[in-house]
């Protein structure tokens, strides 16, 4: 499906009817990175709407002259919530970049958002800023990586904690897949500016509605310590720093994962069941 904003062609893909949840990816992957991790869960979750968008520059969407930081990438999701759900409440989930867009959603769309995970969410920006735990690898299958492409190996190796067949597969088709076909001229020019010109972390008051933030404990990308600092954002959020995962955690610790984004929907439903403006 196509929505055009700001005169870009936003591709997005829409499953299920019921409360809209908008789902963000990282930075130069595609939908198919939430679409993964997430629609399994909707197996057994119901009254969900899964709005799966290419940011601009990736996946189906292409990039523009007229976007020149995350600033204007933040402006194009927020049209892009007026256009598809104008005025409904929704559901924010965003992943790494998309976790970082989540939070500047936020501040838009503080009435709007009924509920928030942010799975190793972007924090701070500026990498020499963040505290980073040292690269690990906890599970190296050899054999299986002399048998990749160099280039798909480099890629995986520098990105997996767990270097395995499953954990494999999954990345070539919820991350690398994208990765493949993203506009890496434009997205260098979001690099220079990458942070919002506002501290995203930073609320106007509380978010009272439920949270869940998943942060990998080997994660050498964005870290786990960054996030706990905003936590307080978030009285009633779930923090969970999860062993044996790095940045892909959805893929290294998918029971986990689904059992504790799939806790965070019922407390969603069940805070809906009373739901009153923040």
């Amino acid at each position: 499906m196509k929505c055009i904003v700001r005169d870009v062609p936003l591709f997005y893909e829409s499953y299920g009817t019921g409360t809209p949840i908008i789902l963000l990816h990282g930075f130069s992957s595609d939908h198919r990175q939430m679409k993964g991790c997430m629609e399994p869960l909707f197996t057994q979750q119901h009254g969900w709407q899964r709005i799966y968008l290419d940011l601009p520059g990736m996946g189906q969407t292409p990039g523009s002259a007229s976007i020149q930081g995350t600033d204007d990438i933040l402006d194009v999701v927020v049209d892009f919530i007026d256009a598809v759900i104008p005025g409904q409440p929704f559901l924010l989930v965003g992943d790494s970049y998309g976790g970082y867009l989540s939070q500047g959603v936020l501040h838009h769309k503080f009435e709007q958002v009924v509920g928030i995970a942010l799975i190793c969410s972007g924090v701070i920006m500026e990498r020499s800023q963040r505290d980073l735990p040292p690269r690990t690898v906890m599970v190296e299958d050899r054999t299986l990586l002399a048998k990749l492409d160099p280039a798909d190996a480099e890629e995986f190796t520098s990105m997996a904690v767990v270097q395995d067949h499953d954990h494999w597969e999954r990345f070539r088709d919820e991350v690398l897949s994208g990765a493949k076909v993203a506009d890496e001229a434009f997205l260098q020019k979001i690099l220079q500016r990458y942070s919002c010109s506002f501290d995203v972390g930073k609320l106007p008051r509380p978010f009272t509605r439920p949270v869940v933030l998943l942060v990998g404990r080997q994660d050498h990308i964005a870290g786990y310590r960054d996030a706990w600092r905003i936590l307080e954002n978030y009285p009633h959020g779930t923090f969970a720093v999860l062993d044996r995962a790095g940045h892909d955690l959805q893929i290294e610790q998918p029971h986990l994962f689904n059992a504790l984004v799939s806790e965070w929907l019922n407390r969603v439903q069940e805070s809906m069941q009373s739901y009153k403006p923040c």
